[in-house]
């Protein structure tokens, strides 16, 4: 297997989002902007300033469904930024964090009850967010400590959630109006902190370990780790699939 470093120079890299006819899609948490790999290798800006984007996906709409202080929607073309979920909807959110989409286009998201970049000395928990296909919004699971990757199995009836400062990957049942069952444990990390997720078509989970993790670790869906992948960054912080056929592996870091 082998790498290939693509580019440089960014602070904390997130939500890897693989968009077909554009390349790669990513963020820079601490800097801000949403960045744009071609296929040529050069890397162009799609939105500027923003910061704090942990999580991405596309929108039929023409433009990405972004996390940050609130839950938004921007067009490719420009325009005013919607949000479809605002720090309001409940008591002590102070942001949201990694998001994913089930096949009907719904969209599932963590909250953070406190910035993930401080050491908490009384540790509040986050829940886990539903915006469904009318706009509406509801807490589908609750009590996530530090809210990282979300990531479907491929028959959609299983949620995999990275909850990182207790180093676990939680997996949730899935009903058919898209609420979720109670969470338990898919698999503890012995080595890092489990961060962004992706799940491939043989219903492995790929999981970023960051905090020290340097890497990724894959898990089969019984939860036995069958593979890692080693970087040299230590902060390893999301994964995603890409390319043509869905079969490059695109992993970024802090």
């Amino acid at each position: 297997m082998s790498s290939t470093c693509l580019a440089t120079g960014y602070g904390l890299i997130e939500g890897p989002l693989w968009v077909p006819g554009r390349g790669l899609i990513f963020s820079d948490v601490h800097n801000g902007g949403v960045f744009c790999l071609g296929d040529d290798g050069r890397v162009t800006t799609v939105f500027e300033h923003r910061r704090g984007i942990g999580g991405m996906a596309l929108h039929v709409a023409g433009g990405l469904v972004v996390s940050g202080r609130a839950i938004s929607f921007k067009a490719f073309a420009g325009g005013d930024t919607v949000n479809l979920l605002e720090q309001s909807a409940a008591p002590g959110i102070v942001g949201f964090n990694d998001l994913t989409t089930d096949a009907a286009g719904r969209v599932y998201v963590g909250s953070l009850a406190q910035s993930p970049f401080e050491d908490p000395q009384t540790a509040r928990t986050g829940d886990l967010w539903l915006i469904d296909l009318d706009g509406t919004a509801r807490v589908v699971g609750r009590g996530i400590s530090l809210t990282n990757g979300l990531g479907f199995a491929p028959d959609g009836r299983t949620l995999y959630h990275s909850d990182s400062r207790v180093h676990t990957v939680w997996r949730y049942a899935v009903q058919p109006n898209g609420d979720l069952g109670p969470k338990e444990p898919f698999v503890n990390v012995a080595r890092g902190l489990p961060d962004g997720l992706v799940v491939a078509v043989d219903g492995s989970v790929w999981v970023a370990l960051a905090d020290g993790g340097h890497g990724v670790a894959v898990f089969d869906a019984a939860g036995r780790e069958r593979d890692f992948i080693r970087i040299p960054e230590p902060m390893c912080t999301s994964v995603c699939f890409g390319g043509d056929d869905l079969r490059d592996l695109y992993i970024v870091s802090g």
